[in-house]
């Protein structure tokens, strides 16, 4: 941990090094979002982030920033920090360069190994992705075995590396060779347990392709030797559409912005709706075609009348 811990001033302009001292906490979901992001912060705040316990076991829920361009919109990150105080910086480069998804994955792993080694496990999430976590922390809590090597999310598997040079997120085989990428988990929201999230930060010092953020941690995955577990109760980067009872068994949904999750949060709420198994079964079932329609009409609008496989399904 003493390494994790060294030029904190200099990787974080904003540590918060005591948002994490419980030392039983069960579930700790962090957030990745822009610092110019305040609104669709307050949106998760006001919505799925606002739960601090699940089934007796307590949550925390803290945003983590990258760096901002002027001396005003780093004032404004340090308020909205001063008056919410779930709020983590990392000194990252933008996320346009090669090398950003990189260094901010690193600067989250490493915060959690310095300042949150207590927590049992760590679900990494995007401000633009509704989370359930009753039902996600119900599903930790009923594990029938010890909580550790556990990667899981809605994990993609046998994808190609980008070979086009033409075209964003180009691969080299100089810096990747293999046919396919590692399996991981999609980036929108998935699970690690604490024992992982150390194992990913010491595999970190040796991977050096320039790959996406979620494609990275698969990488430091598979060098520590950890398979990812999958569950389609995460929706990966597809946004569900909503139905109640299909919400309340879903572990995520991406693609939402702030109106849609105060609309959900404001229906959906923390109460038990009193989904029967069958209600849950047609629910899921209207999730899944409503869903598969919005994405017909995406490619109908687009001139595509050939979608092609989409990465994960």
């Amino acid at each position: 941990m003493d390494p994790a811990r060294d030029n904190v001033s200099q990787a974080y302009p904003i540590p918060n090094p005591r948002a994490c001292l419980n030392a039983d906490l069960f579930l700790l979901a962090l957030v990745l979002s822009s610092p110019a992001n305040s609104s669709q912060r307050d949106a998760v705040r006001r919505s799925w982030a606002n739960q601090t316990r699940v089934q007796g076991f307590p949550l925390r829920t803290l945003f983590f920033v990258g760096s901002t361009q002027t001396a005003a919109a780093q004032e404004a990150v340090v308020r909205e920090s001063e008056r919410h105080g779930d709020l983590v910086q990392g000194n990252a480069v933008a996320d346009s360069s090669p090398h950003g998804p990189k260094e901010e994955t690193v600067l989250v792993l490493r915060w959690v190994v310095a300042f949150c080694p207590g927590a049992r496990f760590v679900l990494l999430t995007r401000d633009s992705v509704f989370v359930n976590l009753p039902a996600l922390g119900g599903y930790l809590l009923g594990l029938h075995r010890h909580p550790e090597d556990l990667y899981l999310g809605r994990v993609i598997q046998m994808e190609a590396p980008n070979r086009d040079p033409a075209r964003p997120g180009y691969l080299p085989a100089s810096l990747y060779p293999d046919r396919y990428l590692p399996d991981y988990c999609a980036g929108a929201a998935y699970v690690l347990s604490q024992d992982v999230v150390r194992k990913a930060y010491v595999a970190s010092e040796s991977i050096r392709a320039p790959v996406p953020a979620d494609v990275y941690v698969g990488l430091c995955a598979r060098k520590a030797g950890v398979v990812p577990s999958h569950s389609a109760r995460f929706s990966g980067d597809k946004h569900i559409r909503y139905n109640p009872c299909c919400y309340r068994y879903q572990f995520s949904s991406a693609g939402m912005d702030g109106e849609e999750l105060a609309a959900v949060w404001a229906d959906l709420g923390p109460a038990d709706a009193g989904c029967s198994l069958m209600k849950t079964y047609y629910g899921l079932v209207a999730c899944k075609v409503l869903t598969y329609l919005d994405k017909l009409s995406f490619f109908s609008s687009q001139g595509n009348t050939d979608p092609g496989p989409v990465a994960g399904q």
